[in-house]
């Protein structure tokens, strides 16, 4: 808060910025906090994780969503938190109708919050995840902090590392999103909104605005690559690439990747909605990468392409990248997972005392993990059905529901409906149900378990 209301105030040459004040407040709160408990703490537990993880997600929201009320972006609180939540979630649904007429430093708030939300996120799946155990993520353990075979051994190590990481494939991003024809602040905006697979925009149309090719190739390449795991390039960087589940997922994302591309660019063509192949390639390779990865940019309205693609692209959002990155979904490892226990299922189906592992490649999976997956894909669905049916009774249809839904747990941000589509945005829709959709974007981001979990009664039993 402090940098951008340097920034505002430097741009507006005025002697004073609500993101001062902003800032004023979150330090009296953070230093309170910090000077009630200075005892050292040693040690984690599993129940400390869930509640500090739950309960930090959910306060910086709150705080982070003061700059939108002083600044009067938003008309209400639930507008703010709305704003708030998605930029740290990084699903980039917005309830701004004029993006472009809205203050430079709202403008850079809302990248810097999904910013600062990828690189959490990717902490979290990384150092908490596999300590939790959640959805399977204990398979990753070993690879992250295994200290026998010295890779990330300690917490600090993991840290220091995926930050240089993030903040160098962010700085890439920006310097070749300028290159391609952005002017510096667009630049760094959407470098920061793509590396976080965001899809905050400085601009009402989104990358449509630009209708340039290398802007929309500079941002395809990076959001692919900000699907991949980021403990995958330091990896690289020691020179130990080795096979694994995380190298397994980056394989099978990229091989999903290229179906859905090809498939889809084929098919616009035989329908005739594009002329020639390279057009349908383009169009659809973006915003195909931009769906899959959560990300939610666009370069067109692809609901305008016919009922089969809005269908089509609830299936990509529920993709999803790999975990470990900032890409949000149910991710292709738990897929891959899935897929290893049917055909395990259905080898075992006619033969019961036949032994088959679950495998993912060469790799077995545990039974606990695969128990921990199974649920959180249940849970995930369970959630979308819950959700769904609560914004069908607050008065929205069916399909905008589910559409909305699916949007939000997912990450991905726009819709397949047009009100909430690409040209549409989130706005017009009550307080209520922005609210719950704020809960959504946080359950799906946290991984649904790590909120839950907080809210029964064993977690408060002694």
């Amino acid at each position: 808060m402090l940098f951008v209301a340097g920034y505002d105030i430097y741009i507006t040459s005025a002697s004073w910025s609500p993101f001062l004040s902003s800032a004023l407040f979150c330090l009296f709160i953070g230093l309170s906090l910090y000077l009630s408990n200075r005892a050292s703490v040693d040690n984690i537990s599993v129940r400390q994780g869930y509640l500090l993880t739950t309960s930090s997600w959910v306060i910086i929201s709150l705080l982070g969503a003061i700059p939108f009320m002083l600044y009067g972006s938003t008309d209400n609180f639930h507008d703010a938190i709305f704003e708030t939540v998605s930029g740290l979630s990084t699903t980039g649904a917005t309830i701004l109708d004029d993006i472009e007429s809205q203050p430079r430093a709202i403008l850079l708030w809302r990248s810097m919050l999904a910013a600062m939300g990828g690189i959490g996120i990717v902490m979290f799946a990384v150092a908490l995840l596999p300590f939790l155990g959640i959805g399977g993520m204990q398979m990753f353990q070993r690879e992250n902090s295994d200290i026998n075979d010295k890779f990330m051994p300690k917490f600090h190590y993991i840290a220091k590392r995926i930050f240089l990481v993030y903040f160098f494939l962010c700085g890439l991003c920006t310097v070749s999103l300028y290159l391609a024809g952005m002017d510096w602040f667009d630049a760094i905006n959407h470098a920061m909104s793509t590396t976080a697979t965001a899809g905050f925009s400085t601009k009402n149309k989104s990358i449509l605005f630009y209708n340039n090719v290398y802007i929309e190739i500079v941002i395809s390449l990076f959001m692919v690559l900000c699907s991949f795991p980021m403990t995958f390039y330091i990896v690289l960087l020691q020179n130990k690439f080795r096979q694994s589940l995380r190298t397994e997922q980056v394989v099978s994302f990229l091989r999903i990747l290229v179906f859905y591309i090809m498939s889809c660019s084929l098919i616009l063509v035989f329908s005739g909605t594009y002329d020639n192949f390279w057009t349908a390639l383009r169009y659809s390779s973006f915003n195909i990468i931009s769906i899959v990865s959560s990300t939610g940019l666009t370069s067109i309205n692809y609901l305008l392409w016919g009922n089969f693609f809005q269908a089509l692209f609830i299936v990509f959002a529920l993709t999803g990248g790999c975990t470990g990155s900032t890409s949000g979904s149910i991710k292709i490892f738990r897929w891959q997972v899935v897929w290893a226990y049917l055909k395990q299922s259905l080898s075992t189906a006619v033969d019961f005392n036949r032994v088959v592992p679950v495998k993912v490649k060469q790799y077995t999976i545990s039974s606990t993990a695969v128990s921990s997956v199974l649920v959180f894909v249940i849970l995930f669905f369970a959630v979308i059905f819950i959700f769904t049916l609560l914004l069908s009774f607050l008065g929205l249809d069916m399909a905008t529901s589910f559409s909305a839904v699916v949007a939000c747990i997912t990450n991905s941000g726009p819709g397949v409906v047009g009100s909430i589509g690409p040209d549409g945005n989130y706005a017009w829709m009550t307080n209520i149900a922005k609210d719950c959709l704020s809960i959504v974007m946080l359950l799906g981001r946290l991984e649904i378990l790590t909120i839950l979990v907080v809210f029964t009664k064993t977690f408060w039993r002694r």
